[in-house]
């Protein structure tokens, strides 16, 4: 039986056509840019190109396609979820609408992404990914791309709570995180963090933390995410967005969450806030700050601004 691995690829097909100079000036196109062919309409891709309609449904059928439409199944093939976005505002037609009413209807949307994610948190998973962030001697949190600013604000709750917990990101990018990922050992925990769409990279340092018998918490959008499959517990976060490849603000509210219950289980979220406003208590704005905060040589050599300057001496009259 043939499989979709045994079709031959668009450059496959092409490399083996006799094309017409009109044909050949598509499936340069096409070569060039296969990405942006698989979310085009054929009369786009013809005045691109410069031919008729008819001279590009020609070009499929002389791939070997039964025309336009299923030549261009074929290309999205591997395509489907960077082409997501584009897919989706391709199908709905554009509305007039006020800018205020885009803001109106992404706030329900995003409000409705959220409740959907609450709605489907799964009791022992929340459970069991709050004692494995407590639990674990290291805490490594992985994300890339879009996600990396996810990760910093789930770094930034949890470190009031973990002893060791790291953010695998710098300006390195992946090659950072594979060399601190390369110590990883039982015992340690990988918080990893990808939604549409996924960067291999997270998915290759994500597998390589489970086969170095790290546990993984994936926070991801859906138990068919690639990233689920590879974790010991998953926490999804709804997604859905009409301009967009994600909802970031439910993921956010995913970590929100996750962070809350770490302070709740840990018993000592008290204390942490404590210690974290008197921390930051000398960088506040208010009128302790001057008072608590180490002052500057430039600050003890200034002037205050109550005080008037010294003027030169007045001569003395002769």
């Amino acid at each position: 039986m043939a499989t979709a691995f045994d079709e031959p690829s668009i450059a496959q097909r092409i490399a083996r056509a006799v094309l017409s100079p009109s044909h050949r000036r598509i499936a340069d196109y096409v070569l060039d840019h296969p990405l942006r062919v698989a979310a085009m309409p054929i009369d786009e891709l013809a005045s691109i190109v410069g031919v008729s309609v008819a001279t590009a449904n020609r070009f499929a059928r002389a791939l070997g396609f039964d025309g336009y439409a299923q030549f261009r199944t074929a290309l999205v093939l591997g395509f489907e979820t960077a082409l997501a976005p584009v897919e989706k505002l391709r199908g709905k037609p554009e509305k007039p609408a006020s800018a205020a009413d885009i803001l109106a209807a992404t706030l329900s949307e995003t409000a409705h992404n959220i409740d959907r994610t609450r709605q489907g948190l799964d009791t022992e998973a929340c459970n069991r990914a709050v004692a494995a962030i407590l639990g674990a001697r290291r805490v490594f949190i992985l994300g890339l791309g879009s996600s990396v600013w996810l990760a910093g604000l789930l770094l930034r709750k949890l470190e009031l709570f973990c002893d060791q917990v790291q953010l695998l990101a710098s300006m390195e990018g992946s090659s950072h995180a594979a060399r601190i990922l390369h110590r990883v050992k039982p015992g340690d925990l990988v918080i990893a963090i990808a939604f549409p769409r996924y960067l291999s990279d997270t998915l290759l340092l994500t597998r390589r933390a489970r086969e170095a018998g790290a546990d993984v918490l994936a926070l991801t959008e859906s138990p068919g995410s690639p990233l689920a499959s590879l974790a010991t517990i998953a926490l999804f976060a709804h997604g859905e967005s009409q301009f967009f490849a994600n909802c970031e603000a439910s993921s956010l509210a995913l970590i929100e969450a996750l962070s809350s219950a770490v302070a709740h289980a840990s018993g000592r979220s008290v204390e942490a806030a404590a210690e974290l406003a008197e921390a930051v208590l000398p960088w506040l704005h208010g009128n302790h700050a001057g008072a608590l905060r180490p002052s500057s040589a430039w600050d003890r050599q200034a002037p205050s601004p109550s005080t008037p300057r010294r003027g030169p001496k007045p001569r003395q009259g002769r």
